[in-house]
């Protein structure tokens, strides 16, 4: 009996030790990942610039700087994105609830509610819009919705030059007004 109840407890005494041991290990793998390192800021706005030109600004309540090995910013209360000119006059603007810049691939992810405007006020709409820097364009695989001056084109994607002042879409449809002086030439 007694041999029976030294085996009991043994085999219980080595249970136990096993699956802390497993434990420990998720703890420790949590812990690395809290040991991320992330700056935080508050009000954030960052100037982009090219060869000494302003190019674009940048504005979020609240901007997320994490320093992996892959590093990227996260933008979770959204953005305004002001593009200008070599003049400094505004060329376009770009807001969204939602983005994330990765470092490394020089791409901003812009999601949820992401409004457009150019110059001439023609307005893109969609639920994502990719900005990729090395290319200097903008790009969407999700549904768009372009308005310019009371037409209304919709297509499951497209892409646009950094001022949307030259767009592609895909597959476009939507509803056209033409004006009814075609008929005095």
């Amino acid at each position: 009996m007694k041999l029976n109840l030294l085996f009991c407890c043994s085999i219980a005494l080595i249970s136990v030790l096993t699956s802390c041991e497993n434990d420990l290990s998720k703890v420790k793998e949590i812990e690395l990942k809290q040991k991320e390192d992330v700056e935080i800021t508050k009000g954030a706005e960052i100037i982009y610039s090219d060869s000494a030109h302003v190019k674009a600004k940048l504005t979020t309540p609240i901007l997320y700087n994490h320093k992996t090995s892959n590093p990227y910013y996260e933008m979770p209360k959204g953005i305004k994105v002001i593009f200008f000119d070599k003049d400094l006059k505004q060329t376009s603007t770009v807001t969204s609830d939602y983005a994330i810049r990765k470092e490394n691939q020089r791409i901003v992810e812009l999601k949820k509610n992401v409004v457009a405007t150019n110059a001439e006020g023609k307005t893109f709409k969609s639920e994502e819009l990719i900005w990729d820097e090395n290319l200097k364009r903008f790009y969407s695989n999700k549904l768009v919705t372009i308005n310019t001056d009371g037409n209304l084109i919709t297509g499951p994607g497209f892409w646009s030059n950094e001022d949307f002042s030259y767009y592609e879409i895909k597959q476009g449809s939507g509803t056209f007004n033409f004006k009814d002086d075609l008929n005095q030439q």
